[in-house]
């Protein structure tokens, strides 16, 4: 996927609805990768994301539901934000059925749309590193708790279906101490964007 003009976003693809998340959660986490994700008209290109699903103790609902994850346990299509290391905001998109509580983190983002903002809510000139992480890309977008629950198919979060054909990658998660060994991270292949690169 070639760098784009600053000036000249992207076409978009068509509105993925909230049907989209209700499958499998390793279905829908390679199928968003190149897929755009906008808030309030800012945001870009997901280019890396991971799977969590329930039966993985690495997932906040492994446990069963607490207040902080209920929205896992409700219907797909939705967000789920939560603050991580009581730093940054994360947000996850809910799959599967109701009461799986099964969701994909989205990790990185190739910015298109509104990048003059993103700049001002990061304090930096950076293209690359705007969105190159969890914490990076919910600051860039202004990704809240205020968007915790909101379905991902309805203003202000918009999504878009990919537009072209790239190649995906996948690989060990990232910053996790439970279930390491498992594949679940997903991401366009040599993308400049990436929290971290993909080995051959």
């Amino acid at each position: 996927m070639a760098p784009r003009s600053n000036a000249s976003p992207p076409r978009l693809g068509k509105p993925l609805k909230r049907a989209f998340f209700g499958r499998s959660v390793h279905e829908v986490a390679p199928d968003l990768i190149g897929a755009t994700l906008l808030v309030d008209d800012v945001g870009g290109i997901i280019v890396e994301v991971e799977a969590y699903h329930h039966t993985d103790p690495a997932a906040h609902s492994y446990r069963g539901p607490t207040p902080r994850n209920q929205v896992m346990f409700g219907p797909p299509g939705f967000a789920y934000v939560y603050r991580s290391y009581g730093i940054h905001w994360c947000v996850n998109f809910v799959c599967e059925e109701e009461g799986s509580a099964s969701a994909v983190l989205i990790r990185a983002l190739e910015p298109t749309h509104g990048i003059a903002a993103m700049r001002r809510r990061r304090h930096l000139q950076d293209v690359h590193a705007l969105c190159s992480g969890p914490g990076k890309l919910t600051e860039a977008l202004g990704i809240a708790i205020a968007h915790n629950a909101l379905p991902l198919d309805r203003a202000p979060i918009a999504l878009h279906a990919r537009t072209e054909d790239l190649e995906v990658a996948s690989g060990i998660r990232i910053g996790i101490t439970k279930a390491v060994e498992l594949p679940w991270r997903y991401g366009v292949r040599g993308s400049k964007f990436l929290s971290k690169p993909f080995p051959r």
